[in-house]
């Protein structure tokens, strides 16, 4: 099934390996606020049991931070003659052709994590909502290149129409 997903001849480009940082810090905060916070029924209550919620959420994240690596390894984007691939997920693939033509806005996000290892995300919005394509995990130079090159692609691409 699989071999449908993947482009032929295809040379995809990778998002940085410290993507994976990012992604690990942002489910350690998460997965530490979920565990103080459904721990507090088992400390007020007393009720032994209540502690299973949050050991069961403490499973979820460790399954979720072992697999990190994985799905970042699993992102990655190709810039072809008239469109941008995109392909994430591991279990449940994802792959959007974003015609140049058809981006109406290049935009690069940079959140905390991401400015603390210097990564950007960046974000193509079209005319249609379910076409919304981000590639996180972007050297900040190479954000910025990109994005110059899909807005003169894109620029190019509405003129000929």
């Amino acid at each position: 099934m699989t071999e449908r997903l993947d482009l032929p001849d295809a040379e995809w480009r990778g998002v940085s390996r410290k993507y994976a940082v990012v992604e690990v810090g942002g489910l350690l905060i998460v997965g530490i606020i979920m565990a103080i916070a459904t721990s507090i029924p088992a400390f007020v209550s007393g009720i032994i049991w209540f502690a299973a919620i949050p050991a069961s959420l403490g499973i979820i994240f460790l399954i979720n931070i072992l697999l990190t690596p994985r799905r970042v390894r699993a992102i990655g984007y190709m810039l072809r003659e008239d469109d941008l691939v995109f392909r994430r997920g591991l279990m449940f693939r994802r792959v959007v052709a974003v015609p140049y033509g058809r981006m109406q806005l290049v935009d690069i996000n940079r959140g905390p994590l991401d400015r603390a290892v210097g990564l950007s995300e960046l974000k193509f919005v079209t005319a249609a909502a379910s076409t919304g394509v981000v590639i996180p995990g972007l050297p900040e130079q190479d954000a910025e290149e990109l994005r110059d090159t899909l807005v003169a692609l894109a620029e190019s691409r509405r003129a000929g129409l």
